[in-house]
């Protein structure tokens, strides 16, 4: 979308907003100074980065509250069971709420006059269009462009490929429990420093995040970042689950496409479309006008 209004094709953005959670894979940083040093400072068009602390550190500090992640629970029953998913809110959507009230010129705890609003669009295609839904808030109006253009995944990657921007990566934490098997097998094979913190991770949340166990709410069962509930270093990640071999078949005839699709299922995270166990589409920003 960025590109796209850069260009002309879209009307030029007032802003776009990257709500950054403080762990992203560097692949993430990288392309986005890219994007900003190569499309939107030409264009005119700031990129505001915005958040609300570091979902890592939080969930590893005593005395940090701590918005929960997805973590797959392995109860003592045996039983198997999920914590709460408060990150997106926490660390996606309310620093961008933030920072557009700030635009608008109305900080919290300011009231916002009805007439007054910004057009937010949100990068979901034409897959996905049961994933397009309205903000909370009526000084947010969300927009589809992408499905207005009847842009599919596809579409979108040609058009990246056209652009030099092939190599564009999915954004997300890197220890998020949404990941399907094709996207921690990427981790592991080609970061192995980023690859070890999410083990590390992995292991350090076991009996839940640190500020529930300093104050005696420690977990009954264990926590995984993998569905299987079992230690990401022994997880079985080398399957390739039905999910991705159904988006290989989808993707069938394209080969630029199909070149993509073999790291697996387009895992990510959007403010407004969080993707949980679902494929998915774009990076994720959302660009006020």
């Amino acid at each position: 979308m960025l590109a796209l209004s850069a260009e002309g094709i879209l009307p030029k953005v007032d802003y776009a907003i990257f709500a950054d959670t403080g762990w992203e894979p560097k692949s993430v940083y990288s392309h986005l100074d890219r994007l900003e040093r190569e499309i939107a400072k030409p264009a005119g068009i700031p990129i505001l980065r915005v958040a609300s602390g570091n979902i890592r550190n939080d969930a590893l500090d005593p005395g940090h509250r701590f918005a929960s992640m997805p973590l797959y629970i392995l109860n003592q029953d045996g039983k198997a069971g999920m914590t709460r998913r408060q990150c997106t809110g926490e660390y996606k959507i309310k620093p961008i709420k933030k920072q557009v009230r700030e635009l608008l010129g109305y900080p919290y705890p300011a009231r916002i006059p009805r007439d007054v609003f910004v057009e937010q669009w949100v990068g979901i295609s034409t897959d996905e269009f049961h994933r397009a839904k309205d903000a909370d808030v009526k000084y947010m109006r969300n927009r589809h462009p992408l499905i207005d253009m009847g842009w599919s995944r596809s579409d979108c990657i040609r058009y990246l490929s056209s652009l030099g921007l092939a190599d564009t990566p999915k954004s997300s934490c890197l220890g998020c429990p949404f990941h399907g098997n094709a996207q921690w097998r990427h981790i592991r094979d080609t970061s192995p420093a980023e690859w070890a913190d999410v083990v590390e991770f992995d292991a350090a949340i076991r009996k839940g995040n640190a500020r529930a166990n300093a104050t005696g709410n420690r977990l009954l069962g264990e926590a995984f970042l993998h569905r299987s509930r079992i230690p990401l270093s022994e997880a079985p990640i080398d399957h390739v689950t039905a999910a991705e071999w159904a988006a290989l078949q989808q993707e069938v005839g394209a080969e630029e496409d199909a070149e993509q699709l073999e790291e697996g299922v387009a895992d990510g995270c959007s403010p407004w479309a969080c993707r949980g166990e679902i494929t998915a589409t774009q990076d994720d920003f959302g660009l006020a006008t």
